[in-house]
């Protein structure tokens, strides 16, 4: 098992090592392989061990990126990322009635789906704010699809992004730099802000039960992980007059807040 920490100077390494050996195209090819995401991949499944679950009932298993649930909503049947199966609960295949998928065979069934922790974990390394609008309308999209089916359903995002983006024409030299104009960080947290703590199933079915917004300086040694807004204001990351707010978007309290919502929503 692994600690973010570890999970993110993993992620640095294999990426600044691609980028030595190979540049531009050696880095883009590393970020295809999903060999650095699987280790976020890797964290998130070991913190919801270390919080009690059961190393049978984490989707794909530690240490390995398959087999996933391949779970049904109401537009469509997708892999999700990290699960937590529910105990005592035994899929069943049923066909479905609704939606975009009527008469397709969903094989773990609804109840099943709906009492499964599933967690989504996403980077974006460049272009953060040129790409924002279709990454955060891929991410409401993906919570709207399982909880429109499933209301109850308990979901979790991981979403990871650099405070300052590496230097692409540095990388043509196969060298490490980073670009000193800081992305769009603020908008990110209180974009984030927006889709995180569904506590009420009946409504917002395009939020996630808890989000986790990881803000990373990949520029020190080891990584630094962003959990507070004063640490951000102090490295001028943003304005100390803002309304946006990291406190419930940092890693400590994600797993607890997950399987807490989890323990209210059915009773276990």
């Amino acid at each position: 098992m692994i600690t973010i920490q570890q999970a993110v100077d993993n992620f640095k390494k294999l990426i600044e090592t691609s980028i030595i050996e190979g540049g531009i195209k050696a880095k883009e090819a590393m970020i295809r392989s999903s060999r650095p995401i699987n280790n976020i991949h890797e964290a998130v499944k070991s913190d919801f061990i270390r919080s009690g679950i059961a190393e049978h009932r984490i989707h794909p298993p530690l240490g390995e990126s398959k087999p996933e649930l391949k779970l049904a909503g109401f537009i469509k049947q997708k892999n999700q990322d990290v699960c937590v199966s529910p105990e005592g609960y035994i899929p069943e295949s049923e066909m479905m009635t609704e939606g975009i998928l009527r008469e397709a065979t969903d094989y773990y069934g609804k109840d099943y789906t709906e009492r499964t922790i599933s967690v989504n974990i996403r980077s974006q390394m460049s272009s953060l704010a040129k790409n924002f609008d279709t990454l955060y309308e891929r991410t409401i999209a993906e919570a709207q699809n399982l909880h429109v089916r499933c209301p109850k359903m308990v979901l979790g995002e991981v979403y990871m992004i650099p405070v300052k983006e590496y230097d692409a024409a540095a990388m043509i030299n196969n060298e490490i730099k980073f670009i000193d104009r800081i992305g769009a960080v603020e908008k990110y947290i209180k974009s984030f802000q927006a889709i995180n703590g569904r506590l009420d199933f009946t409504r917002e079915d395009y939020k996630y039960e808890r989000v986790c917004l990881l803000l990373i300086d990949f520029e020190k040694t080891p990584a630094k992980i962003y959990s507070s807004n004063l640490d951000l204001i102090n490295d001028g990351l943003i304005d100390k007059n803002t309304d946006a707010n990291m406190s419930e978007l940092s890693w400590e309290t994600f797993t607890k807040n997950i399987l807490d919502t989890y323990s209210t929503r059915f009773g276990v």
